[in-house]
């Protein structure tokens, strides 16, 4: 699942290059930026995806998808939009958390 390839990375399991190829313009530095301060990193146990939904925003070429992670004792929000190129694979379009950019 996607959200878990993101929570890999913004809780510090995975390096920010690793989403080389899964992300599309703005994406990847939003990750950069991101990525280095592990906003979902617990102290206790690691981070899970407890529940991830999605919509079709009127087009089925683009996806926009919001996840609650538990990190600890602490329930974080993920959201994030995959759009699909012209070769058909889904990239990462942005990514936000807890109203962070």
């Amino acid at each position: 699942m996607f959200a878990e390839r993101l929570l890999a990375v913004l809780s510090g399991d995975r390096p920010v290059h690793w989403m080389l190829g899964y992300t599309i313009g703005e994406a990847y530095e939003q990750l950069v930026q991101l990525a280095p301060t592990m906003p979902l990193r617990s102290s206790g146990p690691r981070p899970v995806v407890r529940r991830c939904t999605a919509r079709h925003p009127g087009h089925r070429e683009a996806v926009e998808a919001c996840a609650t992670i538990a990190t600890g004792d602490r329930v974080r929000a993920m959201a994030f939009r995959l759009e699909r190129g012209r070769d058909r694979r889904w990239r990462c379009a942005a990514v936000e958390l807890d109203g962070l950019t």
